[in-house]
């Protein structure tokens, strides 16, 4: 992971505090305070710098909040804190003899002081890194729950030209998400292709959509069918800057050539950052593509639908997700309110399966058309939430391929000392028959995927599927 630095000014309070003696772990019991684990209320002050203190607090509150924190291995945690912290002073030619990791036990406290005791030699000894070090190892600790919804929420820097609504990056989107690139849950098959162009680099490379990426960096994208790291440099954020080289094959003419995108700014279609996009199609048929569950999402939805829907009568709805990105689960309850009423949508369980029900919200007026949803794996989180309650309740059809696997629980927020939020679930969701989705997924009633050829052509062929499944 980018490891993103915190503000300059805190910097220099750092490098004052360097003169001085090393500095000794912390007693647990003058720990206690900074431990604790609250919720913010109010604004938030202005962000100081990330010290092994408040490291330490969001260990210390992840183990006592988050869902599995009972039941898990925190040494996990420690260790991939201690890999980033180790990698962060390897990319800066700067080891040192004490970068050892300790040995643990598994004694949550003990752990805890072994590692603060190394983390501290190694950063007295290069406390010109101090920053950097303590941002990337607490970013590592977080992302080490492998948990979608797991963050910390700090500081993010801007590009300095960028204007609202203004894409970073390659300026392409491939048939895999970032979530995939990254390792994560969903189903990626090959071959790796362009499947649109946004701008920046890859319009002025002349990228069209449907053709073949068949190395990055001079990295395979998939080995044995299963997609490589090598993809995540596809999915660059600010301020990642490195250029990218990418080996392409144009099916259509057989053409082979190399590029090199650099990731920048670039201008994106307003018409892409619409919430809610619909029209009508063969005279009787409301396409509604929604790109996020916001907190107006479901009423926007039902407008949309409204509107197609006078002087004429409807054959179905086909509610395209497939680059929904997720949002606010009480919006997705409220979009499937509108299929089905008295119904269970999901429940939200703890780690000792005590689980509270999500229940339709039965004051929103049922439209009382057929739905078809159109799904893949840039449907994350509340877009699962919706979709799964789509399947399990029978409600309409779902078309196209599985979804993101990225729905652990809805997450709640922490307010750490340096004035930085720690956000992860409390709880874990399950879909509307208990089954787990995280890291699973929702699969389609029709499984039909985007291949380079329909993409090259402009071809939708899960949308087709859809609109013959409502004519039949």
């Amino acid at each position: 992971m980018t490891a993103i630095r915190t503000a300059a000014a805190g910097l220099a309070l750092l490098l004052a505090a360097a003169c001085t003696a090393p500095t000794p772990p912390r007693s647990q019991a003058s720990a206690a305070a900074g431990t604790a684990c609250a919720r913010p209320s109010g604004p938030l002050g202005a962000e100081t710098p990330t010290t092994i203190d408040v490291i330490e607090q969001a260990y210390f509150c992840i183990l006592d909040r988050y869902y599995s924190g009972p039941v898990l291995d925190a040494r996990s945690l420690l260790r991939a804190g201690f890999v980033a912290l180790t990698q962060e002073l390897n990319r800066n030619g700067r080891d040192v003899p004490e970068a050892i990791m300790p040995a643990l036990t598994g004694d949550r406290r003990a752990d805890w002081t072994a590692f603060e005791t190394a983390y501290r030699k190694i950063t007295d000894r290069i406390p010109d890194l101090r920053d950097e070090l303590a941002v990337v190892t607490l970013e590592a600790i977080v992302a080490g729950l492998g948990d979608d919804h797991a963050r910390w929420q700090h500081d993010v820097k801007r590009p300095p030209d960028y204007y609202d609504g203004d894409g970073y990056g390659l300026g392409l989107q491939v048939n895999v998400t970032s979530l995939q690139a990254d390792g994560g849950p969903g189903v990626a098959l090959p071959p790796l292709f362009v499947t649109a162009v946004q701008g920046g680099a890859a319009q002025t490379a002349g990228l069209r959509p449907g053709d073949i990426i068949e190395s990055i960096n001079g990295s395979a994208p998939f080995v044995d069918g299963e997609a490589t790291p090598a993809i995540a440099a596809l999915y660059p954020q600010y301020p990642e800057a490195r250029p990218v080289r990418l080996r392409l094959l144009r099916q259509a003419t057989g053409h082979r050539w190399s590029v090199t995108l650099k990731p920048g700014l670039f201008q994106q279609d307003p018409a892409a950052l619409r919430v809610v996009q619909s029209k009508l199609l063969d005279d009787d048929v409301a396409y509604v593509r929604l790109r996020g569950f916001a907190s107006d999402a479901a009423k926007r939805v039902f407008t949309a639908v409204a509107r197609l829907r006078t002087g004429r009568t409807l054959s179905g709805v086909v509610l395209d997700l497939r680059d929904n990105g997720g949002g606010s689960p009480a919006e997705a309850t409220r979009l499937v309110s509108a299929f089905g009423h008295g119904r269970v949508t999901a429940y939200q369980c703890t780690v000792d399966n005590e689980c509270e029900a999500t229940r339709t919200d039965d004051t929103v007026e049922l439209l009382g058309l057929p739905l078809v949803v159109l799904t893949g794996p840039g449907c994350p989180s509340a877009c699962e939430h919706f979709s799964a309650a789509v399947k399990d309740l029978r409600l309409g059809l779902l078309v196209g391929t599985r979804t993101a696997g990225a729905i652990s629980g809805p997450a709640q927020s922490y307010l750490l000392s340096n004035n930085t939020l720690l956000g992860f679930p409390s709880k874990h969701h399950l879909g509307p028959n208990r089954e787990v989705i995280d890291r699973v997924g929702v699969p389609p009633d029709h499984h039909v995927p985007l291949t380079p050829q329909d993409a090259a052509a402009g071809r939708d062929p899960a949308l087709a599927k859809a609109l013959t499944l409502l004519h039949k």
